[in-house]
């Protein structure tokens, strides 16, 4: 399975329309390779690098989307519409939907996962990354990654 973004490369810098300082939009995304047994699949974007890439602290989760239909190739930029009966958790400022980078010192790293699931999840009271997480394990057929980039142009 592979996961890609028309807006940035592996690697590269998120642009700036993506982040605090922008729109605060969510960056299109695309995939392929999804295996023929899966049922939905799972996205959770988070910053391992937080607050300082040079000693960090703690994973930031900045978007949490799960229980998408294995037919969907993609998002689209902001994320929406989701297709239909794709369920959205809660990301760390508390709050469903995308939140997107914003760094308070130094470069940060973005992971985009992507998991091909062999179920739905079941319903989540309040579906945070780490439930659903618990929820995903043991349940993985594929996944893929994608990593991008970004410091804070302004203090």
């Amino acid at each position: 399975m592979e996961l890609s973004s028309p807006t940035f490369a592996p690697g590269a810098e998120i642009p700036m329309r993506h982040t605090c300082e922008g729109e605060d939009v969510a960056p299109a995304l695309q995939w392929r390779g999804v295996p023929e047994r899966a049922v939905s699949l799972v996205l959770i974007v988070d910053d391992p690098d937080a607050p300082d890439p040079a000693a960090p602290q703690r994973t930031w989760v900045h978007w949490v989307v799960y229980d998408i239909p294995p037919a969907a190739s993609g998002l689209p930029e902001s994320g929406r519409p989701l297709p239909a009966g794709t369920r959205e958790g809660l990301n760390d400022w508390g709050r469903h939907g995308y939140g997107g980078p914003c760094p308070p010192i130094g470069r940060h790293r973005y992971f985009f996962k992507l998991y091909a699931l062999d179920r739905l999840l079941p319903a989540m009271p309040r579906p945070t990354k780490a439930g659903v997480e618990q929820a995903l394990s043991g349940h993985v057929l594929a996944q893929a990654e994608l990593i991008g980039t970004y410091q804070k142009r302004r203090p």
